[in-house]
């Protein structure tokens, strides 16, 4: 495998796959590791590795930030602000975890009645390029506080990035075995699902990735938590503030060059201000500055791979031939010179069945449609299979609560771009998949929710009833 700067098309490292004998060594170390020490440490001994991990992202900052725009292309600033999110998952896990994990009581005939959270063992990740540090910290964080011990296939394109993860886990004394990167192939990962040292797996990709991953691990009855695609709505209101609205938007939209999964894909606006959004729209998206990932300025650099670019284009012809597939206002194309550029694209008038609509384009497209009112706002929004999350814009925060509870999808952001937060459970419904991540739900997701009944000796004892 080899990873290539999306930049310059330039390869920047190959890397040896592991064999059967590395990956038998790792996996046993793993799991010793999970049975025999990391599930018995007291909890603020684990606590401790995030907060010494915290610290290490901070003074390995600009490294690790020059990493990432390497190997996948995104912009500087950031980058840098990708591993300061890193820190700041870690700090707050840090300062949490002891209240997520706090056993819930119930009030019972018995002396005490609970449930406790008890880990589950080796947990197995498979996550992608787009957020090559968030993702897969976001993942080993809670389940390290849970006390489990993670395993990750990381994208082959940022090989070094996953590396990475596990040598800044190390130097904040993580032992070894805690997390194990493991250089895999697509084939080998489902034989890893089947281990039975692996006790859940989760991944962060395509809702086809998604299908491929539950029925492995369903074969083998494996907990499993999916993060998939989305086609998040951005739903603009008649009352909304249009400077506003507009500037987020785009924002959301060209967020590592268009390469996110809640990125603002689908910008559906009221028609009585359509014409006045796509004025500030269009002159938001002409003055990003679109270059070298190096440099401080840019905003938008390449997509990470160029069969991505060529999936991005082929996406923008088949949209722009649809009967209804709208008008291109700027861009809808690919950039001449080296490297992966596609050209900032702004399509008006898209038909909601179009595939700019339809399909999650991971590129810097923006589908500008227009609904007549909020009824058909919400049924373009919810038209899609994809339900991660949306955003609504409006003056009226009554009015956009209501909204928000009409929306099929998982999470739902009012006059805010939609973010994953430490702070807030984060996933999808439909085919945007299954599960959460953060807060306390993702940190519970791969522990065992064990009920405790504890009634005094003297009780006489009760028939058993399922």
């Amino acid at each position: 495998m080899e990873t290539v700067n999306p930049t310059t098309g330039e390869v920047v490292e190959r890397y040896r796959e592991h064999d059967e004998a590395a990956l038998t060594e790792r996996l046993a170390r793993a799991w010793a590791r999970w049975q025999d020490d990391w599930q018995h440490r007291p909890l603020g001994e684990r606590l401790e590795v995030l907060s010494n991990t915290a610290t290490i992202l901070e003074k390995r900052r600009d490294e690790l930030a020059a990493l990432i725009t390497i190997e996948m292309g995104k912009p500087i600033a950031a980058a840098r602000a990708e591993v300061d999110k890193c820190a700041l998952l870690c700090r707050h896990y840090a300062e949490h975890s002891a209240a997520y994990l706090e056993p819930e009581r119930y009030e019972t005939e018995a002396e005490r009645s609970y449930v406790r959270f008890d880990p589950l063992g080796p947990i197995f990740a498979i996550m992608p390029w787009n957020f090559p540090l968030w993702q897969v910290f976001r993942f080993a964080v809670p389940n390290l506080a849970a006390g489990n011990v993670g395993l990750l296939k990381h994208a082959s394109s940022t090989t070094g990035c996953g590396l990475a993860v596990e040598d800044v886990l190390a130097e904040a004394g993580l032992p070894e075995g805690g997390f194990t990167t493991l250089l895999i192939g697509h084939a080998t990962a489902a034989e890893i699902t089947g281990d039975p040292r692996v006790r859940g797996v989760t991944l962060t990709g395509s809702d086809r990735a998604g299908r491929a991953v539950a029925s492995s691990a369903g074969k083998h009855l494996k907990k499993t938590v999916l993060e998939l695609g989305g086609s998040d709505p951005c739903i603009v209101l008649d009352d909304a503030d249009l400077d506003e609205a507009a500037k987020a938007a785009v924002a959301s939209r060209y967020l590592n060059s268009g390469q996110s999964c809640i990125n603002a894909k689908r910008i559906i606006v009221a028609r009585d201000v359509y014409e006045d959004f796509i004025e500030r729209f269009r002159a938001q998206v002409e003055a990003l500055a679109v270059g070298d990932p190096t440099d401080e300025a840019t905003d938008v650099g390449p997509l990470a791979r160029g069969d991505l670019r060529d999936t991005v284009d082929d996406q923008v012809r088949r949209t722009l031939d649809h009967p209804d597939g709208g008008t291109l206002l700027l861009g809808g194309e690919p950039l001449d010179g080296p490297g992966f550029f596609y050209a900032p694209t702004v399509i008006r008038d898209v038909d909601a069945q179009a595939p700019a609509a339809t399909e999650e384009v991971f590129g810097p497209v923006a589908a500008l449609i227009d609904a007549e009112h909020d009824e058909a706002a919400v049924a373009i929004a919810n038209s899609s299979r994809f339900g991660l999350g949306a955003a609504i814009w409006t003056t009226d925060l009554d009015r956009g609560e209501r909204i928000a509870g009409r929306v099929e999808s998982g999470m739902v952001f009012i006059n805010e771009i939609v973010k994953s937060d430490p702070r807030l459970p984060f996933g999808g419904v439909k085919d945007s998949g299954y599960g959460r991540e953060l807060a306390g739900q993702g940190l519970r997701e791969f522990t065992n929710a064990k009920t405790v009944w504890v009634s005094a000796p003297s009780g006489a004892a009760g028939a058993s009833v399922e």
